[in-house]
């Protein structure tokens, strides 16, 4: 039993972000598109650490890189990206449209 409870952290996925400014420091290239159809991702920013639960686009952007879970790289154009996200403006409107992405977030 002890060993179960030592690995749960490791499977909870929380979706703490941080920006990086080079492409090589990212997990993540990420390109933030015009309209909602052409992402991958809807993402809605929270207030709180504690909403940011799941693999499900609700992100809580950290101020340091030691907190985060994924750094992310934003890109300038679309090819360059490795998931393309579209900021929505409720919690209830976040979640993935393209589901063979789901990896680059765990």
């Amino acid at each position: 039993m002890k060993y179960i409870i030592l690995l749960l952290p490791f499977f909870c996925f929380s979706q703490k972000i941080f920006s990086v400014d080079y492409p090589s420091q990212s997990d993540i290239k990420v390109f933030v598109v015009d309209y909602e159809s052409q992402s991958d991702l809807k993402v809605f920013k929270v207030d709180y650490q504690s909403q940011a639960k799941g693999n499900n686009g609700l992100w809580y952007f950290v101020k340091y890189s030691s907190q985060s879970n994924k750094k992310i790289y934003f890109v300038k154009y679309s090819s360059q990206s490795d998931l393309k996200i579209f900021f929505v403006k409720y919690k209830s409107q976040s979640g993935w449209r393209n589901n063979s992405k789901k990896y680059l977030l765990y």
